[in-house]
C-alpha cells in the first residue's frame, strides 16, 4: 500500500522585508546575507498574523478538492503556538468548519515536529487506509532586534493532505533518526522571542546529518546513489549547501557543483525569498523543488527525494519519498508563485511597527487590519482569541 502526500500548499505573510533594507538600516554590506547566509528577503507577519491564520490560507485550497468532512484528523506541527494548553489546530479545525468526526492535536519539537506529523500520519493511514489527514506545519520565526538571528527571520505554513494511493509523493517506509539533549537554540515560557547559539547549533546539525544518515542506510539499505533529489531543512540557505557538501563528503561521492546544485538548488529558492519558517521550512524547500524544476528537462516522476529534518535540542530524521505519475496535474504551483509574488515591501520602520504591536500577552486587545488574507487573527477578549474570514 503506497502512503504519502496527495496534494501539499503553502502560504506565507502579505509582506516581506527586504535583506537590502535591512542592511542599509544597519550599516552592512548586503552581500552578508544575499551570500554569506543566502537570504534575499524574509516574510513578516502583521500583529493580525499568527500559525492559526496562516494555516487556514495554507489548508483552504487544499479543502476546494476535498470534502471537508472527509478529514479524519489534524496534526498541526508548530513551535511558536498560541495557546499552552489549546491546540492550534482546535482553532484551525473551526476556521474550517471540518466535521467533528476528527482528531486534533499539536506537535512540538522545534524544527523537526512538521517530519513528525508527517511520519505520525502515514502509520495511521497504514493501520487505517479510509484515513485522509490534514497535515500543518505552521511558525512565524522571531528573534530579538539587533541579535545575529533577526536577519533569518520568517514566516510560512505548508498543509499537506496524507491519504492512500497519494497523487504527489509516496512516504517509503524506513528512515533514520537521531536525539540528543542539547542547548542550541530554545525558548523559555516568559519569552516571545527564541535564544540561540548559532556557531554549536549549525555543528550539532551537520553532526545530525551524519548519525541519521548511518542510521538511514542501515534501516532501508537504501545508499547516495539511489536519491535524485534532496531537500533540507533550511534555517538560512547556506546551511542546506553545507549540509549536502557534507553528506556528499561522508559518502565519498565524486560530484561537481554543477551536480551539487542539480541534486539541491530548486528546493532552496523560496527559502532565499521567505526566510526561516520553523516547521515549516523543510516542506516549503520540498514545494519549491516541485514548482522550480524544470518539468520539460527534468521529469520527475519517479525520482527519489530525500527529506533531512532538523529540530535543534535536539531531535533529526532522514527519509524518502518517490514522486508519483501525473503529480504535475495536483500541484499549486501558479498559486504559490502569486502569494510570494504580491507580497508588499516594508520599510525597516514599518517593520519595527509590526515587530513591537505584537502583544498576544494583553487581556483583551483589537487589532488593526493588516492581513490581507481570508482569515486574521482579529483580537483577544478576556485571554481568548478570535479570528475573521474575509469571505
Amino acid at each position: 500500500m503506497k502512503v504519502g502526500i496527495d496534494l501539499i500548499h503553502f502560504a506565507t505573510a502579505d509582506y516581506y522585508l527586504g535583506l537590502d533594507t535591512f542592511a542599509a538600516e544597519k550599516h552592512i554590506d548586503v552581500e552578508k546575507f544575499t551570500i554569506g547566509i543566502g537570504q534575499e528577503k524574509m516574510s513578516i507577519a502583521p500583529p493580525d498574523e499568527d500559525v492559526v491564520s496562516l494555516a487556514a490560507k495554507a489548508a483552504a485550497p487544499i479543502l476546494e478538492h476535498i470534502e471537508a468532512n472527509e478529514i479524519s484528523a489534524v496534526l498541526f506541527a508548530t513551535e511558536t503556538g498560541v495557546d499552552q494548553s489549546k491546540s492550534a489546530g482546535a482553532f484551525l479545525h473551526g476556521l474550517l468548519g471540518l466535521s467533528n468526526r476528527c482528531r486534533v492535536i499539536e506537535l512540538k519539537h522545534a524544527c523537526y515536529a512538521g517530519a513528525a506529523a508527517l511520519q505520525m500520519a502515514t502509520s495511521m493511514i497504514r493501520a487505517n487506509p479510509k484515513e485522509k489527514i490534514l497535515v500543518i506545519a505552521a511558525d512565524i520565526a522571531k528573534y530579538d532586534v539587533d541579535t545575529s538571528g533577526e536577519a533569518t527571520q520568517g514566516c510560512g505554513a505548508v498543509a499537506m493532505l496524507v491519504t492512500e494511493a497519494p497523487r504527489i509523493i509516496e512516504i517509503e517506509p524506513g528512515s533514520g533518526f537521531y536525539t540528543d539533549d542539547v542547548m542550541d537554540f530554545w525558548r523559555p515560557n516568559h519569552r516571545t522571542t527564541a535564544l540561540v547559539d548559532g556557531k554549536y547549533s549549525t555543528k550539532v546539525y551537520l553532526n545530525s546529518l551524519k548519525h541519521a544518515w548511518k542510521h538511514f542506510t542501515e534501516q532501508t539499505n537504501r545508499t547516495f546513489d539511489d536519491i535524485d533529489y534532496f531537500c533540507y531543512h533550511i534555517p538560512f540557505t547556506k546551511m542546506a549547501e553545507k549540509a549536502h557538501k557534507t553528506l556528499v563528503k561522508k559518502v565519498g561521492a565524486k560530484l561537481t557543483q554543477a551536480q551539487i546544485d542539480a541534486q539541491t538548488l530548486p528546493s532552496q529558492l523560496y527559502n532565499r525569498i521567505v526566510g526561516n519558517s520553523y516547521s515549516a521550512s523543510l516542506f516549503v524547500g520540498f514545494i519549491s523543488l516541485l514548482d522550480n524544476i524544470d518539468s520539460h528537462l527534468h521529469n520527475l516522476e519517479g525520482k527519489r527525494v530525500s527529506f533531512f529534518s532538523y529540530g535543534s535540542g535536539c531531535v533529526a530524521e532522514f527519509f524518502t519519498g518517490v514522486i508519483q505519475p501525473g503529480y504535475q496535474k495536483v500541484l499549486m504551483t501558479d498559486e504559490h508563485k502569486t502569494t510570494i509574488a504580491h507580497r508588499q515591501a516594508l520599510s525597516y520602520q514599518e517593520y519595527l511597527d509590526f515587530y513591537h504591536n505584537v502583544d498576544n500577552a494583553l487581556e483583551n486587545v483589537v487589532f488593526p487590519v493588516n492581513n490581507q488574507g481570508p482569515y486574521r487573527l482579529a483580537g483577544i477578549k478576556d485571554h481568548k482569541r478570535y479570528y475573521e474570514k474575509s469571505h
